[in-house]
């Protein structure tokens, strides 16, 4: 008589697993719809002037009308961004473990980054065109100014909050200062690592746009500037939707990536 082992069912994401993306992407549009919609119809009821506050319809149609130099300053300003926040991100997460090793490091230096985020941002953006000129590398270092900070302080937090008796069990393993870093310290640290990429991916994005302020032909800053000076009013906020567009996308992106890669705390 044979036996037969019962065997637990293979692990594999179900469909509500699958779909929980989709579902929040097809809330989030329908939420969004309904804004505009409720917009377009409160502002023709008050019989708002286009000067102060356009339909809804007349901006998505003003970018539908001439598509080409939205979606060439939406692309542009993510290059900048993306460079910026990637940058910023990865020399935060560095320097904050250079703290963390180092005490004596993080009181003679991080007293000079303090000191640093107290530079307004079109002050610093100033001295950075001077240095590297009108260039995407100039828009992405103020992008990187205003993203490593928050990452810096963040990881050095979540560095910090590791309990000391898990670092005295893997060190009584043989667990040498590489092991703890990469596999106890850092991901610990995710947490409020990703708060921080979070407010970063924002502020990113103001800061290549607050660089095209200094001059440039392409980018959502620029379009920007040209509406205010022809005063445009459905013109800059058509440029506005786009960065908003942007933003969202970009800050959905990093909190996908959380869920990923903090998944012990995503929502189940």
């Amino acid at each position: 008589m044979s036996s037969t082992t019962l065997q637990p069912p293979a692990t594999r994401p179900g469909v509500p697993a699958l779909l929980k993306p989709l579902a929040r992407a097809a809330r989030g549009l329908a939420i969004l719809l309904a804004v505009l919609a409720a917009a377009e119809g409160l502002i023709v009821v008050f019989g708002v002037k286009p000067w102060y506050v356009p339909r809804p319809s007349l901006v998505i149609g003003a970018i539908v009308s001439t598509p080409q130099p939205y979606v060439q300053g939406f692309l542009r300003t993510l290059t900048e961004t993306l460079m910026g926040f990637v940058s910023g991100a990865v020399f935060g997460v560095a320097i904050a473990i250079v703290f963390f090793r180092a005490r004596v490091l993080r009181e003679l230096i991080f007293p000079i980054f303090v000191v640093s985020q107290t530079i307004p941002v079109i002050a610093f953006g100033a001295l950075v065109v001077l240095w590297f000129g009108n260039t995407l590398l100039a828009k992405a270092a103020i992008s990187f100014y205003l993203t490593f900070f928050p990452v810096t302080v963040n990881a050095l937090l979540g560095l910090e909050s590791v309990d000391p008796r898990q670092e005295a069990l893997m060190r009584s393993f043989g667990a040498s200062r590489l092991q703890l870093l990469t596999r106890l310290q850092l991901p610990a640290a995710l947490p409020q690592i990703f708060v921080a990429l979070r407010l970063a991916s924002a502020l990113a994005l103001v800061g290549a746009i607050v660089g095209e302020w200094f001059g440039d032909t392409v980018g959502l800053g620029v379009l920007l500037l040209q509406g205010m000076y022809n005063e445009n009013v459905i013109g800059i906020w058509a440029a506005i939707a786009m960065c908003a567009l942007l933003g969202t996308g970009f800050y959905a992106v990093v909190a996908a990536a959380e869920r990923l890669f903090v998944f012990w705390g995503a929502e189940q």
